[in-house]
């Protein structure tokens, strides 16, 4: 794995974080990690993006951010927006596999869901997953609705032939609702595996060296984490009414 690519369910589901917790992991075990934001939005040019605060975070400093647009739009709409071109899939394409020749490993997130449009042709975050034939990590919400919206993701990335890596928590509360320790069960019957990791509500308020002992406990082995899926929804499920 040498392109990782990071979506979510949607938007504000803690894409960021989840990207600087991966990457920042990942300088535990590779010498040399990038991260690619394809198009920031919603971001003036003299204004920090994700990117930066991925950087502060994780530690990681090559950092690629392909275009921005200033309008908290889809990256097509803002562009349209804005006057300047959309993003170029190909091209974006092309610039990541090159990257993927000069490091171990690639981080790629992407701007809200697996379907929002770079450009007024239609290209997503899905053509470029599929392009570069990299597995994709699914950030998801812990409550109520998330089922849906996880399951609809993840029917869209077996229909256009886009790997699932693992689906992630983006915010696991500090107090989870019934709905919340009730989809630890089903998001994993959705995506066939073990979740790959919970993310604390708020962990992006951590400093550094807090942030990278967090996501050592909160992320799965395979990104160099010692989450326990299993230990994780035995602690948090709720018992079945009726049983003691």
């Amino acid at each position: 794995m040498s392109v990782l690519v990071v979506t979510g369910t949607g938007t504000g589901v803690g894409k960021t974080i989840v990207t600087a917790a991966v990457a920042g992991l990942a300088l535990d075990r590779f010498s040399k990690v990038a991260v690619v934001k394809p198009a920031q939005t919603g971001v003036a040019a003299d204004q920090a993006g994700d990117l930066d605060v991925v950087a502060r975070l994780s530690g990681v400093d090559a950092r690629y951010e392909l275009a921005r647009y200033r309008d908290p739009l889809s990256p097509a709409a803002a562009a349209r927006r804005s006057g300047l071109p959309p993003l170029d899939l190909n091209a974006a394409a092309a610039r990541i596999a090159a990257l993927e020749s000069e490091y171990d490993l690639v981080v790629v997130e992407g701007a809200g869901g697996l379907l929002v449009r770079y450009n007024d042709d239609g290209g997503t975050l899905a053509d470029l997953a599929y392009a570069l034939r990299a597995s994709v990590v699914v950030v998801a919400r812990a409550g109520l609705g998330t089922l849906n919206e996880t399951a609809l993701t993840l029917e869209v990335m077996a229909a256009r032939g886009v790997l699932l890596d693992t689906v992630v928590i983006g915010s696991w509360p500090h107090e989870p609702d019934l709905a919340a320790r009730c989809n630890l069960r089903d998001l994993e019957m959705l995506s066939g595996r073990p979740l790959g990791g919970a993310i604390p509500e708020g962990a992006g308020d951590l400093d550094p060296a807090s942030f990278r002992l967090m996501s050592r406990s909160c992320l799965g082995r395979a990104y160099g984490g010692g989450f326990d899926a299993t230990l994780f929804r035995t602690l948090h499920e709720p018992a079945q009414e009726g049983t003691s």
